[in-house]
């Protein structure tokens, strides 16, 4: 009974006709969970190696996820163009192309994951050399990135997975997975890091092993949606025109990650070159590292609720553009904005007051440099809350764009924004701060070139999207006599 009714409410949706907040919402609230119960395989894989191993593993973790964010952004490319295609052909009710589209995207990720095992794993030592990692860390985080890249297929295969349930308007399956192999994984990797003394390379295991079960659980999913996706011997096989919307609504968002995560590998490099000084005054490189790390895992989940609003955003506009309901998109564009930015100011609220208490989580209090990770930790975090606000109207007007099939201008936006002119804003305020008490630079150019550039990047977004000019990328051609949204 319990489980009808949570189906009732965030079942599969046609997000083309009913009220448009009720339906956003309806369809946000099991996603917003769900992104949630994804960090949590990273989270806790920081926690317990934290608190069960210490300072230097919690920095292995964090000096290892630039690199392997680089590496899956493949997934990236054909989740968006999948996701965007799914909907929209769903919005037009076209099961052949949209098994099409199904096909191709699934023979693609097998490809790709493939790919990412055999050049990942004996890339993975040059690349944390090429950023400087401390040799303290090196050896847990190579071991960390070798399982991870081991168990791409998994890992890539539930991420496409999810992308075309949620196209299809259902939340609430890749929800449910998410929840319970949250739960396996925190188990196993209490297990591994634990009992058996694993170390790192078992909270790796631990991800892998319980991501590989949510691919085949969302595949099973799939094949037992036969009313609206046919999945056989024909639709299992690359097409052109799949292959060729999916790139060309998905490479820009790809090209657009990997670029980003180059950036960042350069970023994560200059951070490796922080020198602070720990409790017994003696000058380190990994405090900044696990301090960064703690940071950035308190950022992921505070930048969900955008996340989830942009993606309920997009396949929104997708199924009513391909309903040629083009007066609800401008209507749905504005109910995203509004409810981002209230939730981000509330965010930012908290993260402001209670910011110390969840770095705690990631620190073993019994160490000398727990008080200095804590307090940098805290300083860091009220520089960053700003960027919630403005990823608040970047979020939602991507994401309408995205779900017309315009990634392009989301993509040079992003590239200038964030790899032209944060890079060397960040490398030229480091190098410009260096002092007695930060022999390295002060990291807090880092982070307030970070805030400048999202700004940045947020007024060009909404600038494109009142231009209107997105409205042209649709797949699907509007039905004669269909209403058309006004210039704005």
């Amino acid at each position: 009974m319990i489980l009808n009714g949570i189906k009732s409410l965030f079942g599969a949706q046609d997000m083309t006709k009913g009220n448009p907040l009720r339906a956003m919402l309806k369809f946000s609230a099991p996603l917003l969970i769900g992104n949630v119960a994804q960090l949590m395989y990273n989270t806790v894989d920081a926690i317990v190696v934290g608190k069960m191993i210490g300072m230097n593993a919690l920095a292995s973790i964090g000096a290892s996820a630039p690199i392997q964010t680089m590496f899956f952004v493949f997934f990236m490319t054909v989740g968006t163009g999948v996701t965007v295609m799914v909907s929209q052909y769903f919005g037009a009710k076209d099961k052949v192309r949209l098994s099409q589209a199904v096909g191709t995207a699934m023979l693609l990720t097998l490809i790709a994951t493939l790919f990412i095992t055999v050049v990942g794993i004996p890339l993975a030592g040059p690349i944390l050399r090429l950023t400087k990692v401390d040799p303290i860390i090196f050896d847990y985080a190579h071991s960390y990135l070798c399982i991870v890249f081991a168990g791409a297929v998994g890992m890539g295969f539930y991420n496409i997975l999810a992308g075309i349930l949620r196209g299809l308007g259902d939340a609430i399956f890749p929800f449910l997975v998410l929840v319970a192999s949250t739960a396996l994984n925190i188990a196993l990797v209490l297990l591994f890091v634990g009992p058996l003394g694993l170390a790192v390379a078992g909270a790796a295991w631990a991800t892998l092993i319980a991501q590989t079960l949510s691919a085949v659980a969302c595949l099973l999913r799939l094949l037992r949606m036969r009313n609206a996706v046919t999945l056989n011997r024909d639709t299992l096989r690359p097409r052109r025109e799949m292959i060729g919307h999916i790139l060309r609504i998905g490479v820009p968002s790809g090209v657009m990650q990997a670029i980003l995560s180059m950036s960042y590998i350069f970023v994560q490099a200059l951070i490796n070159g922080i020198v602070v000084y720990n409790a017994a005054g003696i000058a380190s490189y990994t405090i900044f590292v696990a301090v960064n790390t703690a940071v950035t895992r308190v950022d992921n989940f505070a930048t969900l609720p955008n996340q989830a609003f942009s993606m309920s955003g997009s396949t929104f506009a997708g199924q009513n553009i391909g309903a040629g309901r083009y007066d609800r998109v401008k209507q749905g564009f504005r109910i995203i904005l509004t409810v981002s930015l209230i939730v981000s100011g509330v965010v930012l609220i908290l993260i402001y007051i209670y910011g110390g208490n969840l770095i705690r989580l990631f620190i073993d209090m019994s160490q000398p440099d727990a008080p200095l990770i804590i307090a940098l930790g805290v300083h860091v975090q009220r520089i960053m809350v700003w960027c919630y606000l403005i990823m608040a109207v970047t979020q939602a007007s991507s994401g309408v764009m995205r779900g017309a099939g315009d990634t392009m201008p989301v993509m040079w936006i992003t590239i200038v924004a964030t790899v032209l002119l944060r890079v060397p804003m960040a490398y030229l305020m480091v190098h410009f701060s260096k002092s007695a008490a930060y022999p390295g630079g002060n990291p807090d150019g880092i982070f307030w070139s970070m805030v400048i550039c999202f700004a940045l990047a947020g007024a060009a977004c909404l600038v494109y999207y009142h231009t209107g000019r997105w409205k042209r990328k649709a797949l699907v051609r509007a039905p004669a006599g269909s209403a058309q949204i006004t210039e704005d």
